[in-house]
């Protein structure tokens, strides 16, 4: 893709009817071309059809020694849909997850169905000391998310959650524009995600099953404005609410969380459901770091620009390289490479968007995270 034409950051769900069917999405940014090998031939499987298989599927090409084994999902529609990806033509279907692990006994299972089985997937692959690609949030509660932690320890298997923004050109730029000092000390962040609605499946417009706004779409831009700021999130307050669409059921359709900065700065994101069909993408999503010498910003569909003291505002152009997220985790896995989303990353932005959550629904107007070791 031409260095001047960066992709749109937001990714539409796949919708047939009243079932998300499966189709490759659009990869948020383009995979380095270059071959990546790792020391040994890799069985990869697919469990749950419904999430962002594109992040993992789309890095294939450049992965030789991973083949896509198998697949599952309780709905033919979806596992049709999925094998007709190059990578998946040959790739054997199942309707249940845990025969597909059994027989298959896949080195790594990308868990990409709904929230409600993910906690219990993660557990059954650790009993199996399977490698886990997990979608997000790892789990609906704080419960639920401590036994994954333990699981995952106790087992010694490798774990990864597919919040993979962080790779993207623009936040990468984003990134180093706070690391070069250009805009000073981060002061505010702000973010925001606006979807389409679209059709919605029925575990989505149930709390039990979903979870929440917050931590289904907020986690993105936790990991995002961590990442970015290089600052640390505490104290919060947050509302999340249901406004019209009584076909929603549980599901709210707008969220918004607040938060104190270890350098006693803030940030904040807001979410919702509101974008019109009529709109030219799917999603508009944005990031904002105000700091004492300036500005940098990205805006879906104009791209990442920074004024500061003493210089004109300017676009960023050429952004950074591409990377993909899932060849990033195999190198750090299996050829000793930092990663570039480790692990506590991953556990403390569950632990914030959980706690966001049980915020809102509590109206509790603050509350302290303590990080955790």
């Amino acid at each position: 893709m031409p260095k001047n034409s960066p992709p749109p950051v937001s990714r539409r769900r796949w919708i047939a009817g009243a079932t998300l069917l499966a189709q490759a999405l659009p990869a948020l940014g383009q995979a380095a071309p270059t071959q990546v090998r790792l020391p040994r031939k890799l069985r990869l499987a697919v469990l749950g059809l419904e999430g962002h298989i594109a992040d993992v599927l789309d890095a294939l090409p450049q992965l030789p020694d991973v083949e896509l084994v198998a697949i599952s999902d309780t709905s033919s529609a979806l596992r049709t849909a999925v094998a007709k990806r190059p990578e998946a033509h040959d790739a054997r279907q199942y309707a249940d997850h845990i025969q597909l692990l059994d027989r298959e006994k896949p080195d790594i299972a990308a868990l990409c169905g709904n929230n409600l089985e993910r906690p219990a997937l993660i557990r059954a692959c650790a009993q199996r000391k399977i490698d886990v690609v997990a979608e997000k949030p790892l789990a609906n509660t704080r419960a639920l998310f401590d036994q994954v932690r333990k699981d995952v320890a106790d087992s010694g298997i490798h774990l990864t959650m597919i919040i993979s923004m962080r790779f993207l050109p623009e936040f990468q730029a984003l990134r180093q524009i706070v690391a070069s000092g250009e805009i000073g000390d981060v002061v505010q962040v702000t973010a925001q995600k606006s979807y389409k609605l679209g059709a919605r499946p029925e575990w989505m417009k149930h709390r039990n099953s979903f979870g929440g706004t917050i931590p289904y779409i907020g986690i993105h831009l936790v990991d995002l404005m961590r990442f970015t700021s290089g600052r640390e999130m505490f104290h919060l307050a947050s509302h999340e609410t249901r406004v019209g669409h009584p076909e929603l059921g549980d599901m709210e359709n707008t969220a918004v969380s607040m938060y104190r900065l270890d350098n006693g700065g803030n940030a904040s994101f807001h979410l919702d459901y509101c974008r019109p069909e009529s709109a030219p993408s799917h999603g508009d999503d944005r990031l904002r770091i105000a700091g004492t010498l300036g500005i940098a910003e990205y805006i879906e569909g104009l791209g990442v620009s920074v004024v500061s003291n003493g210089k004109p505002p300017r676009k960023i152009d050429p952004l950074p390289p591409a990377k993909s997220f899932f060849a990033d985790w195999l190198e750090s896995v299996h050829n000793g490479k930092p990663s570039g989303l480790p692990l506590a990353d991953i556990y403390r932005a569950n632990e914030i968007v959980l706690e966001a959550r049980d915020a809102a629904d509590q109206y509790t107007p603050a509350r302290i995270l303590a990080a955790r070791d």
